[in-house]
């Protein structure tokens, strides 16, 4: 199955039309023609089976035949990740955290932050890719980049923790999560977060925790916690 994304179709659209580049992709590349089939979801976990009516290549039309929508995890993900030197590495971060679940992620200016300016428009492509690669109909949340000491502002629910490097007390992940959990996850750049953005987290009632034995990359870090909680809620 090939899914298609279009933010506008709600559960009450009867018929609507494609625009011109993923018209031109149907009629030309899958040559789809009238009463073909196609699956579109909106990003709110609604999951579309339009009829083609109109193949044209500049505007494709379809008609709705069926709707569902598909139920939601029994937890939510939400990672704060300081953007990486290189975008190419935020970016497989983004892709890979959405086909194995998440929900919402912040980029985070840290301190030591040597990137301090992300392309949102950029990510957002990536992931509305990666869903529809990944057949699923839920589009994760792209939160606008802030700096630690404004996410730190914010109220938080769920269960809170901190991934850094420095040698004090922190329980490992794996231990600390349970299933069908509300959680953040607090992933820092590649220089790690300050002794000062630490105490700040776990002032606000972040919970200090490791992901292994070795040092890993910031987006590396990500996959592993978001891993973590998705397999913790098999």
């Amino acid at each position: 199955m090939q899914l298609f994304y279009n933010p506008d179709i709600s559960e009450n659209t009867t018929e609507f039309s494609f625009s011109k580049e993923e018209s031109k992709h149907i009629v030309k590349v899958l040559r789809k023609s009238i009463g073909d089939t196609l699956h579109i979801t909106n990003g709110k976990g609604w999951l579309f089976t339009a009829e083609i009516s109109v193949p044209d290549i500049k505007k494709c039309s379809a008609q709705i035949m069926s709707k569902v929508l598909q139920p939601k995890r029994k937890y939510s993900l939400h990672l704060a990740v300081a953007p990486t030197k290189m975008n190419d590495r935020y970016e497989w971060f983004l892709e890979k955290a959405t086909e194995i679940g998440i929900d919402s992620i912040t980029p985070i200016i840290c301190e030591h932050s040597e990137r301090k300016i992300v392309k949102a428009e950029r990510f957002e492509r990536v992931l509305q890719s990666a869903m529809k690669q990944s057949l699923n109909c839920y589009l994760p949340e792209l939160n606008e980049a802030m700096s630690f000491k404004s996410f730190m502002k914010q109220d938080f629910n769920g269960t809170l923790y901190i991934a850094h490097c420095e040698e004090t007390d922190k329980q490992s992940l794996k231990q600390e999560l349970q299933p069908q959990k509300d959680v953040t996850i607090l992933i820092g750049p590649e220089g790690d977060f300050s002794v000062k953005e630490i105490a700040q987290a776990l002032k606000n009632g972040f919970k200090p925790v490791t992901l292994g034995e070795t040092r890993l990359r910031t987006e590396t870090a990500a996959i592993v916690a978001c891993h973590s909680v998705a397999f913790i809620n098999e």
